[in-house]
């Protein structure tokens, strides 16, 4: 029974593990539509979100089974805990690469309007946060998690520039593409979205490692 339970906690770390991955995957994919746009991409990630939502129902039932059948000492039982919460996070990361791809296909977001913008490095910026929160449960390394939440201060930055850089632009007299210029925002704001699951995926590492759960977004 013990071999069982040693291999479906090793399940739910592969699991979640691949989860986080495709993740990463979706985000990666989606700035580089927003950059090139030069084929129709959002069929590709959708497919890769749809997969990221098979996983979530999949590591949410390998949960539930672990709970039912095992009775997990208090170290796994946080491993576990934890998981079935995270997963809502990296899927509704998923989600947001889905939505800023579809926002992408509307075209009206030029690359030309990236390049050199407060966005890109911003959306770089939640990309790396994402890979640090994989990596931080992966090798369930606090600090590594630590250096997630305080990531999130840079993305938060980005985003009050490029607001700031909206409010000039809707007080300028050169307002020729009102269209792009709210798609700009909206995928500034699911990248500010992304950046906030980032910093619950860290919470929760930080939770398995410690036993302490401390301040959790939406």
């Amino acid at each position: 029974m013990r071999t069982v339970y040693e291999e479906e906690l090793a399940q739910l770390n592969s699991g979640l593990t691949a989860m986080g991955e495709q993740c990463v995957k979706a985000i990666q994919e989606a700035i580089d539509y927003l950059l090139t746009q030069t084929v129709d991409r959002e069929e590709d990630i959708a497919k890769v979100v749809n997969d990221i939502i098979q996983q979530e129902r999949d590591i949410e039932n390998l949960c539930l089974k672990i709970f039912l059948r095992q009775q997990p000492v208090a170290a796994d039982l946080r491993v576990v805990s934890a998981a079935a919460k995270l997963v809502s996070d990296l899927e509704r990361i998923g989600n947001n690469a889905d939505d800023i791809a579809e926002i992408v296909g509307k075209h009206n977001v030029k690359p030309e309007m990236v390049e050199n913008s407060d966005l890109l490095p911003m959306a770089r910026a939640a990309e790396d946060m994402l890979s640090r929160a994989v990596n931080s449960f992966v090798k369930q390394d606090e600090d590594l998690a630590r250096m997630v939440i305080d990531g999130d201060d840079v993305v938060d930055d980005y985003f009050d520039k490029v607001k700031l850089g909206l409010v000039k632009y809707f007080d300028s007299d050169e307002q020729e593409n009102i269209d792009g210029v709210l798609d700009y925002f909206m995928i500034a704001k699911y990248f500010e979205r992304i950046a906030d699951h980032c910093v619950n995926i860290a919470q929760w590492v930080v939770f398995i490692v410690t036993g302490e759960l401390e301040g959790h977004t939406n």
